[in-house]
């Protein structure tokens, strides 16, 4: 489960736009912005670092209590983060204001649990095809991460979403059918496969008893 006890101090921003975030980035602090509940969308700053630290910790997915000053201000959930395509660096976030019994949607990372059979006793490969699932349930319980029991999977066998061990009171809203991992032979052993296959031409059957039909004779 997600940490619960996830606090962020902010500082609210009396400008914005793009000088003003830039000028909070150089200054190591991060523009983030605070909306949900029909309320006017809010702008804050926060302390790079703190940020970072906070989403180590569970903020990814847990719920935040934010502070202004020491005192309380918003509970919310990290919604979106926007970092530099080069440095990797947070240059923005936004949060989503959310009650501590409300039923909300989040994407939450999956996990496999387990060594996979096709893995190991068939020297396959496992295959993380989606990394995400969505759920849906109380904000204040949202867990860090989803399992998903590989073990008996053997090759040419995959897990869905279906499958995921949910915590009480989450149900799922990822199609159930999605495949999430699936166990493939290896690239070598894939090639073998190939070359073992018997071409078009090779898997054509013989024909038993049928003779070549005479050419037909000129009448007289």
């Amino acid at each position: 489960m997600a940490t619960k006890d996830l606090q962020l101090h902010v500082e609210r921003r009396a400008e914005s736009g793009t000088s003003s975030a830039r000028a909070l980035r150089a200054n190591g602090k991060v523009p983030l912005v605070l909306y949900g509940h029909g309320s006017v969308p809010e702008s804050f700053a926060v302390e790079l670092r703190a940020f970072e630290d906070l989403l180590l910790h569970g903020g990814r997915t847990g719920m935040i209590t934010l502070t202004d000053d020491g005192k309380m201000k918003d509970t919310a959930l990290v919604r979106e983060i926007q970092r530099d395509p080069v440095s990797r660096r947070i240059i923005h976030a936004d949060l989503l204001r959310v009650s501590a019994n409300e039923s909300v949607r989040a994407r939450v990372p999956v996990v496999a649990t387990g060594s996979a059979r096709g893995v190991r006793d068939f020297g396959g490969v496992m295959d993380v095809l989606v990394h995400e699932i969505e759920i849906e349930g109380p904000a204040n319980a949202l867990p860090s991460q989803i399992e998903i029991d590989v073990t008996e999977l053997g090759i040419h066998e995959h897990a869905v979403a279906g499958d995921a061990l949910l915590p009480k009171g989450f149900a799922l809203v990822t199609s159930t059918d999605t495949v999430i991992i699936a166990i493939e032979p290896s690239k070598t052993a894939h090639q073998l496969e190939e070359a073992a296959a018997p071409t078009l031409e090779e898997a054509q059957p013989e024909v038993i008893g049928e003779k070549e039909k005479p050419e037909a004779e000129s009448a007289p």
